[in-house]
């Protein structure tokens, strides 16, 4: 009779594993996904747009995970001013992080509206290179856990 309770609450406990890492991977497939249409979206808004040079005139600090978290790291996003085609300056805040504060007077490419300067996007590569990175380790990752947890020895 114990033989059967250990061994079925075995089956249990893979069970319970198998669904938390299917939630998971479902949770960052869904992530990835959104990360990917956002990229997406934002290149096609930007194709035909107008590139310029920016130069850095500030920064705005934050964190990489929330607060409470240990892991926590300081990142920063540069705030940056640059002239259209007419001359006329504009200011803009980019989305991509940086490690380290931006040092002011950097130069920086952006892609801006055309029909409306205020609204512009630095241009980088950093993103690409990131999700060429995470997809594959991710995928490896996956298979592995699930590879492990059907010889995890439980029960």
């Amino acid at each position: 009779m114990e033989y059967f309770l250990v061994t079925g609450n075995g089956k249990i406990m893979k069970t319970v594993l198998y669904i938390i890492w299917a939630l998971f991977v479902l949770g960052a497939a869904f992530s990835i996904v959104l990360v990917l249409r956002k990229s997406r979206r934002q290149e096609r808004l930007t194709a035909d747009w107008p590139r310029a040079r920016a130069t850095v005139t500030g920064s705005v600090a934050g964190w990489s995970n929330a607060a409470s978290s240990s892991n926590a790291t300081r990142i920063y996003y540069p705030a940056y001013q640059f002239t259209d085609a007419r001359g006329i300056l504009f200011a803009g805040g980019s989305e991509v992080s940086f490690a380290s504060q931006p040092v002011p007077g950097s130069p920086l490419d952006v892609a801006y509206n055309p029909l409306n300067p205020n609204q512009s996007f630095q241009q980088s590569t950093r993103e690409k290179t990131a999700l060429g990175c995470i997809i594959p380790f991710f995928a490896v990752f996956a298979v592995a856990s699930f590879l492990l947890i059907g010889i995890f020895p439980i029960g």
